[in-house]
């Protein structure tokens, strides 16, 4: 019988693989105690493209300065762009500001309005896409790109599937937004029937931070909760 063929260094291969599970497991279990203690907080998600004097970074800033004057707490990728106006907008607010930082190619650095005991640092994006999950009320979503609809379809797909309690998720700008959820609605929906009509109710499209709280307070009220659970 002939005897298998590895191409070079495949036992090394597989025993990296063996000891990363351990720095995941560091990971999960760090982000874990940290954020287990920092009370009900919205995450905010867009682009870390996006520049101060943009209307959209100004929009998140304001919303985040919001949700923390009503008593939630916010988390972000800690990045630039969207993810800096909402720690900086919690930040001025007096609230929660946290971070949940990746080294990408175009976010070099963690922003400086960050909570100094609320920034944590992953290597692994399905890491830090669990604690986004866990430890969140809501979702804020603002422009963005692959990374930002990452972050929405997977929500709205394990609130769809009941592997996670229904919470808020909540796009803000009808004029970036309008095509996608057009494009949901009438090829997903009406056309090849890959969703069910109900589907489209875990989603609110708004356009001002006064929109954001009335929907975050009018879900917790329903469920009998206040922001500060």
């Amino acid at each position: 019988m002939r005897k298998e063929q590895h191409p070079k260094g495949w036992n090394e291969i597989k025993t990296n693989d063996s000891w990363a599970i351990f720095k995941i497991m560091g990971e999960f279990v760090n982000g874990y105690e940290k954020l287990s203690k920092i009370g009900p907080c919205v995450s905010i998600f867009g682009s870390a493209r996006t520049k101060p004097d943009n209307p959209y970074y100004l929009l998140a800033e304001k919303i985040a300065k919001n949700i923390v004057e009503a008593g939630y707490g916010v988390i972000t990728g800690g990045g630039p762009g969207i993810m800096e106006a909402g720690n900086k907008g919690a930040h001025l607010g007096g609230g929660t500001s946290v971070g949940l930082n990746i080294d990408l190619p175009f976010e070099q650095h963690d922003n400086p309005y960050i909570d100094p005991d609320k920034s944590l640092d992953f290597d692994y994006f399905f890491v830090r896409k669990v604690m986004f999950v866990k430890y969140s009320q809501g979702f804020v979503v603002m422009p963005g790109g692959f990374g930002t609809l990452d972050e929405l379809f997977e929500a709205i797909t394990l609130i769809q599937t009941h592997k996670i309690e229904k919470f808020p998720i909540i796009l803000v700008g009808t004029e970036f937004w309008k095509d996608l959820l057009g494009w949901i609605k009438n090829s997903l929906l009406e056309h090849f029937g890959n969703i069910s009509p109900k589907d489209l109710d875990l989603i609110h499209l708004v356009d001002t931070p006064e929109d954001v709280i009335n929907i975050l307070d009018s879900f917790y009220k329903e469920s009998g909760l206040s922001p500060n659970f």
